[in-house]
């Protein structure tokens, strides 16, 4: 008997201190400890310098501890807490003082006479990912036609950019999973920005994305002609903006008003075109970043100068390369997915070009935007320009050098840009 009791003390004493342990704990602790995707509500004084904006009254603090990033929900929009950094940064900042409401219990009858603010110092760990930005479906659809354009050419390109449009939205919708619909500065840092036609470009390697950049620079008048700007100008001469480069004010202005394209090419073919440019060239970064590193990993008995200059990699080598889950050396937007550049399943495209129909669409969708009507777009090979351009015969040549496996797997890498943008099979025993 007397152990019963000594037991049934032990246990309502645990019981009363659990009570008081609950009825202390601080709310925001009870968060941290949620599943994620929970959401927690409460009020919060308007902090001195923790946001961007000021307005921040009817706020909402959200803490999503699956990625640790802390963003703040005013009515309408989110705005970013300085605590997320704008690039991407080291861990751990701390949050200035929060200021909760404690309720003072008094005793029983008695009202609730008097509340006392309680200021916490919080660490919220960032990872290292980008700032969430909300961004809606987009405002902007592509323009339509004026009365004196509905020829048929313009008509028939017209009701093509519908139905690419169609497809890609459909693929989307049966394949991804973006109700959130948050894009981050990671998303549009392929996207190049023209202010004065409103246009954002989504670089694409190897589908004429040199010509374009060109055609942007004109637009811009940074140029008077296409013809008049070197490959290196384009490239590295950095005279256009990134989308990434704008405040959060100005992504989601741009996204969401200006006039979004891209322009894509058959998977296969595109690889191609990037190995003949990269390996099959003297190149002084492809060569010692990847060559080397290709050799060393995949060729039997490489030779020390292969293995010291990294020059002569096989088709079949790189292609082991490209579908090794253990690459040597990481991955490279020249065949890296469409899907993963240019996100459209998060970025609504208002005008999908095809590198097949360059030249019409290009052409189109510069008449669309109100372009010059001097300015076209230009036809001359960018680089090697005495070389044939890579061709579907030139693709094929260089895919029967795999086996079948081989093949069904680079198929399969890139199904997604296949399957989004109606690429047809480019043999006939992939499944």
């Amino acid at each position: 008997m007397r152990l019963t009791c000594m037991f049934s003390f032990i246990l309502l004493f645990g019981a009363a201190g659990l009570v008081v342990f609950i009825h202390l704990q601080d709310p925001e602790e009870i968060v941290h400890q949620q599943t994620p995707g929970i959401k927690y509500n409460m009020g919060f004084q308007q902090p001195k310098k923790d946001c961007i904006s000021s307005n921040n009254q009817d706020g909402r603090l959200r803490r999503n501890t699956a990625d640790g990033v802390a963003t703040v929900k005013l009515s309408g929009s989110l705005h970013l807490s300085e605590n997320a950094p704008t690039k991407l940064q080291s861990t751990d900042r701390r949050q200035s003082s929060i200021m909760f409401v404690m309720k003072e219990h008094q005793q029983k009858g008695e009202e609730i006479n008097s509340m006392r603010l309680h200021k916490r110092r919080r660490r919220f760990v960032i990872k290292k990912s980008p700032i969430l930005i909300s961004v809606n479906s987009s405002t902007h659809s592509l323009p339509t036609l004026k009365s004196e354009d509905r020829n048929n050419k313009w008509k028939s390109l017209h009701q093509i950019q519908t139905e690419r449009k169609r497809i890609m939205r459909e693929t989307c919708s049966k394949y991804k999973s973006n109700n959130r619909r948050i894009i981050t500065p990671y998303h549009v840092s392929r996207i190049f920005v023209e202010d004065k036609y409103r246009v954002l470009y989504c670089e694409v390697p190897k589908a004429g994305c040199s010509n374009w950049k060109r055609v942007l620079m004109v637009l811009n008048g940074l140029a008077s002609s296409t013809k008049d700007i070197q490959h290196n100008t384009v490239h590295y001469g950095n005279y256009l903006k990134r989308l990434d480069g704008f405040d959060r004010k100005g992504i989601y202005h741009r996204l969401n008003t200006y006039t979004k394209m891209l322009f894509i090419r058959e998977p296969f073919e595109k690889l191609v075109s990037a190995f003949r440019d990269k390996f099959e060239h003297p190149n002084n970064y492809y060569h010692p970043v990847f060559g080397k590193a290709i050799i060393s990993r995949y060729r039997v008995n490489a030779t020390k100068e292969a293995l010291r200059t990294g020059s002569g990699v096989k088709f079949k080598e790189f292609i082991q390369y490209l579908l090794d889950v253990h690459r040597p050396v990481g991955m490279d937007i020249h065949w890296d997915h469409v899907n993963r550049l240019c996100s459209p399943c998060l970025i609504d495209y208002d005008f999908v070009g095809k590198f097949e129909s360059m030249e019409d669409d290009a052409n189109f969708f510069l008449h669309l935007i109100g372009a010059p009507q001097n300015l076209t777009f230009p036809k001359f090979k960018d680089r090697h320009s005495n070389e044939e351009r890579t061709t579907t015969k030139i693709t094929q040549h260089y895919f029967a050098q795999l086996s079948p496996s081989q093949r069904q797997r680079s198929y399969d890498f890139y199904y997604m840009d296949y399957l989004m943008f109606n690429y047809s099979k480019p043999f006939e025993d992939l499944y």
